[in-house]
């Protein structure tokens, strides 16, 4: 391994890590789960996008967002909307007032297809909104609030906000968004039926390889100087932007990139899951992603994945066998891990692997020193007895 890989992958207990969860993600459960669980498992892993980005948006960067899910529903939107307008075809909505826009649309009295979705019958155009939609959405934000220094709680609150703002937005523009029931009944994507199982498994893969490369990405944006220097405006803000950085561009760039993961996982959930509605950009699901992260460890990119699979399992699990105290049984949880565990499932991990490494260091240096070898006897030299001491 090269010295470049080295410091990309973290070493040889780095590349041994994520070797493990790609064998994990990639072998492992397409191996064990039936169709319907792997597609919930697809699911989960949509959502550790957002974790992803929140470790080097909150973990490195100190910038704690609230609001993850506003870019994770744009970048759902932004695919649901493409996937909307194929399944609206003349011919499919034949029985509508107006054949060839969506159904909600149609009962909302809209008699053609209003100029924010003309672009999105081009696949090329959605994947790029996709990405740039967010991105340019978490710039504006990103110019507004670090370029005059908020940040902290203030930050995080302005996030809250936005998310509310576009909640709301969402819900009331309902000819356009489909209100409250969000954008439903998506069948192909370019003609691909994806709701079959094995469409579903393809996806899956497809996910689970999109969220490695983000990993990868992420790994190599910590690798570099910009991720010393996202540690150490986390910790001495003042102190790096007196040395001449321009803390806010850094701050920038960080919240986009998180911007753009989240869009990318919410795009992979609409895929998977079938529809895309409002309840995945509010408060309350921007919240569940930072416990997420917090769960796997704010510090540690794989430790994202596994602590969104953890707790996406937990609350399938409690969902499933106490509907009525599932909610408490997560709040408790997490109560659980940031008392006790502050830097998540990773900081476990890393404390006991360094107490086993410390253990068998110990073990090797105290060798049993070996036994002293018995004196020798050495026997008597002969000598002739005399006549007078045999006698005595």
């Amino acid at each position: 391994m090269n010295a470049a890989m080295q410091k990309l992958l973290g070493g040889r207990a780095g590349a041994i890590n994520l070797a493990l969860l790609a064998g994990l993600l990639l072998v492992v459960f397409p191996l064990l789960l039936e169709p319907f669980r792997l597609n919930l498992m697809g699911k989960y892993l949509s959502y550790a996008f957002v974790a992803v980005g929140l470790v080097l948006c909150w973990g490195y960067g100190g910038i704690l967002s609230l609001g993850q899910g506003v870019f994770f529903g744009i970048g759902g939107y932004c695919m649901a909307m493409f996937l909307k307008l194929e399944a609206s075809d003349p011919v499919s909505t034949k029985i509508q007032t107006t054949p060839g826009i969506p159904d909600f649309m149609d009962w909302n009295q809209i008699t053609s297809l209003p100029l924010l979705w003309q672009p999105f019958q081009s696949f090329a155009f959605t994947l790029a909104a996709v990405i740039l939609a967010p991105t340019l959405f978490a710039l504006l934000i990103g110019n507004a609030m670090f370029k005059r220094r908020v940040g902290d709680v203030y930050f995080s609150i302005v996030t809250q906000a936005i998310a509310a703002i576009l909640t709301i937005l969402i819900i009331g523009q309902q000819g356009l968004t489909g209100g409250v029931n969000g954008i439903t009944d998506l069948k192909t994507l370019l003609g691909w039926d994806i709701r079959s199982d094995s469409a579903r498994m393809i996806l899956y893969f497809v996910n689970a390889g999109l969220l490695l490369g983000c990993i990868l990405f992420g790994k190599y944006i910590l690798s570099s100087k910009l991720g010393r220097l996202l540690m150490a405006m986390r910790d001495k803000e003042e102190r790096v932007r007196f040395s001449g950085y321009d803390v806010a561009s850094f701050k920038i760039f960080v919240f986009c990139v998180a911007a753009a993961f989240s869009a990318i996982g919410g795009a992979m959930f609409t895929l998977q899951v079938g529809f895309m509605s409002p309840s995945f950009v509010g408060i309350v699901p921007s919240i569940e992603m930072v416990i997420f992260a917090a769960v796997g460890g704010r510090m540690s990119l794989l430790g994202a994945v596994y602590g969104t699979l953890l707790v996406n399992l937990g609350k399938t699990y409690f969902s499933e066998t106490f509907p009525e105290l599932w909610l408490f049984l997560m709040g408790g949880l997490f109560i659980a891990v940031v008392m006790y565990f502050p830097n998540g499932l990773a900081g476990v991990v890393d404390t006991q692997g360094r107490r086993l490494l410390q253990a068998i260091k110990r073990r090797r240096e105290v060798k049993p020193k070996p036994a002293p070898a018995a004196a020798a006897v050495r026997p008597e030299p002969h000598r002739t007895v005399t006549g007078l001491e045999a006698t005595k």
